[in-house]
């Protein structure tokens, strides 16, 4: 690990991720190998535990992809399960203030910059080996996103992407809508003035903006928005699809 992934989030530059929210190491693998310059596993609505994403994480470590980890909540405890498994970064929901990022970014970072729990014989820190490198430098190697959700969320914005140690300012396209009492309606002018705003106060701040895009036809709005920490469908989606139309071809063939 390095702070090389970091700064290229930082510098803005375009980086392509997806869902993983299998809890599967077999497809973060395949994930990993496919081009992805990250992948995120989905520690919030998917069904992994602490014993999945450390195979995922071990499975994603053989490949080019940075792999990062949503996790349920905004609990210290949380960071420190996935962080000493060896996650690149951490993707937190539903920050709606500045206070909670800056809580988000403490439960990251080991003191005195935060309050995150120290434990040399982590992967992270291979196994002590590295600990005196990892303690030091980790607040500057790890991607830190910060999940904008809410109504209270969107007005808070530049707040929140003001906070120090808030790398990433990420839509989060459902809840966003769901909050907004438009569910699921991406063309909704609600929606696309949101995501505007978020992209608007990314980039006031330097920070990156994120988001998450189940279309491909959506990829060049969210560029030209200034979006650059970009992810594109699930491990579950692309599955989901690829037996279903596979199921249909074969019953297609008896008529």
């Amino acid at each position: 690990m390095s702070a090389d992934f970091r700064n290229r989030v930082l510098a803005g530059e375009w980086l392509a991720g997806t869902w993983l929210n299998l809890g599967s190491s077999l497809t973060a693998e395949m994930a990993g190998l496919a081009g992805f310059d990250w992948v995120l596993l989905d520690h919030e609505h998917g069904p992994g535990s602490d014993t999945t994403v450390l195979h995922q994480l071990q499975a994603i470590a053989a490949t080019p992809a940075a792999g990062l980890v949503r996790i349920a909540a905004n609990e210290p405890a949380r960071y420190k399960r996935v962080l000493d498994a060896g996650a690149h970064g951490v993707m937190v929901p539903y920050i709606s203030t500045a206070a909670e990022a800056q809580a988000a970014v403490a439960s990251l970072r080991y003191p005195p910059r935060g309050m995150r729990g120290v434990a040399k014989l982590n992967r992270a820190a291979a196994f002590g080996a590295d600990f005196e490198n990892y303690f030091a430098h980790a607040h500057e190697w790890l991607v830190h996103a910060v999940q904008i959700e809410t109504a209270q969320g969107l007005d808070q914005a530049d707040a929140i992407a003001a906070v120090d140690g808030a790398d990433v300012i990420f839509a989060g396209p459902l809840d966003l809508t769901a909050n907004l009492g438009i569910t699921g309606q991406y063309n909704h002018p609600m929606y696309l003035d949101a995501i505007k705003r978020i992209a608007a106060a990314a980039k006031r701040a330097g920070k990156a903006a994120g988001i998450l895009l189940l279309d491909p036809a959506q990829l060049t709005m969210a560029r030209e928005l200034g979006y650059t920490f970009v992810a594109l469908g699930s491990d579950g989606g692309s599955v989901n699809a690829a037996l279903r139309a596979t199921a249909a071809a074969v019953k297609a063939a008896k008529k």
